[in-house]
């Protein structure tokens, strides 16, 4: 039955997806998830949420090859994470879950982070996904949520950790995990039409 579920969401994504496509200009943000243990809800729906307000939105990863989430949800990436250029988006939006964490200490993430937040861009982490963000250094002195279990990563980064479902400080929206995807894939297209 999830399984099932899973299918319609990116069916009902892709629909979406086109008809906003042919509406005219969108803006663009990249979803970064590892290769392997990326929570499906946080990747779908708020892909899907993006999608509905007519955000033209890219997977990457480490891989171009099917990536596979916690629940099971496959998914080709768009472009590799490596190819990432933040002149081509409007937003940055790391995925969490288990594999999430390959990212906290990641050279390339604390650099297109940091590249993002000078220009202006808007950038999110949901769950695990915002110690990446903390870790980069643009969260110091700012709030931001995360998954319960890593708030003292966020707190030692000095991030002003709210503990709320989503948070938003300035141009950066975070998240605590699967249950808020819906609401922060809201949160960050609000942001994106401002």
């Amino acid at each position: 039955m999830k399984r099932l579920l899973i299918l319609f969401l990116v069916i009902l994504g892709l629909v979406n997806f086109s008809f906003a496509q042919e509406s005219g200009t969108m803006k663009k943000a990249v979803m970064v998830i590892s290769h392997e243990g990326f929570r499906d809800e946080e990747l779908l729906h708020t892909k899907q949420a993006l999608e509905r307000n007519a955000i033209n939105v890219k997977v990457a990863s480490t891989d171009l090859s099917e990536a596979e989430g916690s629940l099971g949800a496959r998914i080709k990436p768009d472009i590799l994470f490596s190819n990432i250029n933040m002149a081509d988006f409007d937003a940055i939006i790391f995925v969490g879950g288990p594999g999430g964490v390959s990212y906290w200490d990641d050279p390339l993430a604390h650099k297109l982070l940091k590249e993002a937040d000078s220009s202006g861009k808007i950038i999110g982490g949901i769950c695990s996904a915002s110690v990446t963000l903390a870790k980069s250094g643009i969260l110091k002195n700012k709030r931001a949520t995360v998954f319960p279990g890593d708030s003292q990563e966020l707190i030692d980064n000095q991030v002003n950790y709210t503990a709320k479902d989503v948070e938003r400080d300035g141009f950066i929206i975070t998240a605590n995990g699967p249950a808020s995807a819906r609401a922060f894939g809201e949160e960050l297209a609000k942001a994106l039409k401002e």
